[in-house]
C-alpha cells in the first residue's frame, strides 16, 4: 500500500536519485532515427517536456524539449532544433505504448503546437495515484511515495532552448522522464499484486 501523502520533512530523509543510464541528445536527422528505432519496439516509454520559462506576463514559450525513457535510456529530443517528426508522431498516436507521465495534458497540448497528432497510451500518473488513495501529485512527490526516493527540481526554470543542454540539464531532463517510467512500474506492481 502506498502512503496517502508525505511531508516535507519526509522528503528530505530520502534517497537523492537520477537517471544513470545513457542520456542521447537528439538534435540531428540521424540521433532521431536512433531515438524512433529504440523508441518504436517498447511497451513502455516515460515521458515528459521542458519548456523556457517566461518570467513575463503574457509572454508563452512553445516546448523546446521532449523526454522519452526507456528503463535504461533516455532519448532528450531537442524540439526547438529539429521539430516534432511523423515518426515521433506515430509513436505518441500508438495505443500499444503505455506513455505514462506527471501532468500530461499541458504536454501534450504544448507539442501540439509543433504538429498535430491523435494521442493515444498516454497514462495520467496523477489519476493513477488518486485510485490508489494517494493525495500529492506533484512528479517529485509521487516519486518519494511510489518509489522510495526523492529528485531534484533545480534545473527546472533553467532556459531550454539554449544552444547547448548542460550536463546538469541533460541528467534533470532525463531523470523526470526516466521517473515517470518507474512510478508506472510501481502503480502496475501494485494493482498486479
Amino acid at each position: 500500500m502506498f502512503k496517502e501523502s508525505i511531508t516535507k520533512e519526509e522528503l528530505v530523509d530520502l534517497p537523492l536519485k537520477w537517471f544513470e543510464g545513457e542520456i542521447v541528445v537528439v538534435d540531428n536527422e540521424k540521433t532521431l532515427r536512433q531515438a524512433v528505432e529504440v523508441l518504436s519496439r517498447q511497451s513502455i516509454i516515460g515521458f515528459d517536456t521542458e519548456t523556457k520559462p517566461a518570467f513575463k506576463k503574457g509572454v508563452f514559450n512553445k516546448v523546446a524539449l521532449l523526454q522519452l525513457s526507456t528503463k535504461k535510456q533516455a532519448f532528450l529530443i531537442r524540439v526547438n532544433k529539429i521539430g516534432l517528426s511523423d515518426e515521433i508522431c506515430a509513436i505518441f498516436s500508438n495505443p500499444e505504448i503505455a506513455k505514462p507521465g506527471v501532468a500530461i495534458r499541458d504536454d501534450i497540448k504544448g507539442l501540439q503546437h509543433w504538429k498535430k497528432f491523435n494521442p493515444a497510451g498516454f497514462v495520467e500518473l496523477q489519476d493513477s495515484a488518486l485510485k490508489l488513495g494517494i493525495q500529492n501529485f506533484s512528479l517529485k512527490k509521487l516519486t518519494a511515495i511510489a518509489c522510495g526516493f526523492r529528485i531534484s527540481k533545480g534545473q527546472q526554470l533553467t532556459n531550454w532552448e539554449a544552444d547547448e543542454l548542460t550536463k546538469k540539464q541533460q541528467i534533470y531532463a532525463a531523470t523526470d522522464a526516466w521517473t515517470s517510467l518507474k512510478i508506472y512500474n510501481n502503480f502496475q506492481n501494485h494493482n498486479d499484486a
